[in-house]
C-alpha cells in the first residue's frame, strides 16, 4: 500500500514545521519531547530505530550507532554526522507523518569513495557534502518520492535534489538550493 498525502494534507501537516526556524525546532528537546529516527541501509541491510535526542540533548551512544549505519559502505570508513542533517530528517519525517524507516542509498563517503563515483557517475560533486556527513540519499518506503521531495524543499533546510530515475532523494544541509527533474 503507498502512502501519498494530497495538497491540502500535506499543507495542514507542515506548515507549522516548515515556518519553525531550526533554532527554535532544536530547543523543543526541552520540553521533554523525544527525536527517533529510522534507517534501513539497503547496502549493508542493516537496520536501527533510535531516540536520538531526549531530555534536551542528542544521547550519545545512539549517534554512535547512527554514524555506524550511516558509513561509507565501500570502504567501511565512519565519521560524524552533522546532527543538523538528522533534525532535518526527524523534521521531514513528522512532516510525511511516516514511522517508516528511511532507506539509505547513500549518506557519508570518504574522499575515496567520491572520488570514485565522481569519475564513473555523472552528477557526483567533488567536494560534497557527503564527505563532510551532511548529506544523505534515500527514500521511505511507501511514500511517493515527489512527496518526500516537497516536504525536504517546504522545510528549506539545505539542499534538495530530485532524481525519479534513480529513484532516490538528496538532502543536505548546505546552502538552500534545489536541483533535478
Amino acid at each position: 500500500m503507498k502512502h501519498s498525502i494530497n495538497r491540502r494534507e500535506f499543507l495542514k501537516y507542515g506548515l507549522f514545521a516548515a515556518t519553525l526556524p531550526a533554532s527554535a525546532y532544536a530547543n523543543l528537546g526541552t520540553a521533554g519531547i523525544e527525536r527517533r529516527l529510522r534507517f534501513h541501509n539497503l547496502h549493508t541491510e542493516e537496520k536501527i530505530d533510535v531516540t536520538y535526542w531526549a531530555e534536551g540533548g542528542y544521547v550519545s551512544g545512539s549517534l554512535v550507532q547512527i554514524n555506524h549505519i550511516l558509513r561509507d559502505h565501500r570502504t567501511g570508513e565512519v565519521a560524524n554526522i552533522d546532527t543538523r542533517l538528522l533534525d532535518l530528517l526527524h523534521r521531514v519525517s513528522a512532516t510525511i507523518e511516516t514511522a517508516r524507516p528511511f532507506e539509505i542509498i547513500s549518506a557519508f563517503r570518504s574522499p575515496t569513495s567520491n572520488q570514485m563515483l565522481a569519475e564513473t557517475t555523472n552528477g557526483v560533486a567533488k567536494h560534497s557534502l557527503h564527505m563532510e556527513g551532511k548529506a544523505i540519499d534515500l527514500r521511505i518506503p511507501g511514500v511517493e518520492l515527489a512527496d518526500l521531495r516537497r516536504a525536504a524543499l517546504m522545510l528549506k533546510g539545505g539542499g534538495v535534489g530530485y532524481y525519479p530515475d534513480s529513484n532516490f532523494v538528496h538532502v543536505d544541509v548546505g546552502r538552500v538550493r534545489t536541483w533535478g527533474a
